[in-house]
């Protein structure tokens, strides 16, 4: 398989999630308190958008990629 088109496949499957999925959540554990032996800790959860417009230009250059991997071979 062509670089072009490998890489314009990887970029559409990116593109397509970004614009379905808007973001991305993880979660973290950090200490609350540390007395010695007694240790509390907290999750939060931290939410990173991610927004449409680089979806779509992920998705417009898979495709650019694609159509030039079918051109070139």
């Amino acid at each position: 398989m062509k670089s072009y088109v490998l890489i314009g496949i990887i970029l559409v499957v990116v593109g397509v999630v970004a614009l379905a999925y808007e973001g991305f959540t993880y979660t973290t554990r950090e200490k609350a308190v540390d007395l010695g032996p007694i240790q509390v800790t907290t999750e939060r959860t931290r939410n990173i958008p991610v927004p449409p417009i680089v979806g779509g230009l992920a998705l417009a250059g898979g495709i650019v990629l694609l159509v030039m991997g079918n051109r070139r071979g």
